[in-house]
Order: structure tokens, then sequence, then C-alpha cells
């Protein structure tokens, strides 16, 4: 979904077999798309940053495909803007990372599957 040859080559590439990972979060988290804990008995911290661990290159490609998907596709362009809003501080970078994590959810997906990405309004004519 407005993703080019070279996103989607590079995303592959480093995930590489799909199968090694048990679930969706799992691959979020070899990508570091996931925030560090800060807690300390009850309190728990709205604003802590990225981890920063796991592999780089698949980080970078899922936020720029999800910088780029944001323009393209409206479901995703929705789900941006809710979470640019409900966002306390650093509101693009964390409503970005927000999107790339949706965006793991939807290539775990395809790549379990074996499937092409099928925009929204496509996916019901399937039946």
């Amino acid at each position: 979904p407005g993703l080019g040859p070279v996103i989607c080559a590079g995303i592959i590439a480093e995930i590489g077999d799909i199968h090694r990972f048990p679930n969706d979060s799992a691959l979020a988290k070899f990508a570091g798309l996931t925030w560090r804990e800060h807690q300390s008995g009850e309190f728990e911290a709205d604003t802590t940053p990225l981890t920063k661990t796991g592999n780089a290159y698949l980080r970078y490609y899922l936020i720029q495909a999800a910088n780029s998907v944001r323009q393209y596709e409206p479901e995703y362009r929705e789900f941006y803007s809710r979470k640019f809003r409900e966002s306390k501080t650093h509101y693009h970078r964390r409503a970005l990372v927000l999107t790339a994590r949706k965006l793991v959810r939807m290539v775990d997906a395809l790549l379990r599957s074996n499937q092409l990405y099928l925009p929204k309004g496509q996916r019901r004519n399937l039946a």
C-alpha cells in the first residue's frame, strides 16, 4: 500500500523467514519498535524513548514505509491522525512508530499467509 520495490525488498530481506517469530509482537521487538519501560511502584512513565535495540535497518524501512503508507491509504491516515492527537509528547514520532507497528501486523499476516496486499475496498469482493 504505497510502498515501492526497494522498501518492500528491504523489509523482506531483513525479516528473512517469518516463521522464526512466534507472533507480530516478536517481529516488532526484533525491529526495535518498542518503548523502554520506566516504572517505579504504581508509577508508569508515558514519555519513554524507543528501545533502539534490534535491527536498525528493518526499523528504518518500517518507519519509512509507515510514513509513505499514511499518505496513500485512508485507513492508515486515520490511524496516524488519531494516534497523533492521543500522544502527549513527540506527536509525529510516536504516531509514526505506532503506525509502523500497525504495518508490522499487516506484513506479518501477509507473509504468514503468503498473500498479496489488497486495499480495504477490494477485500470484501473475494468471498
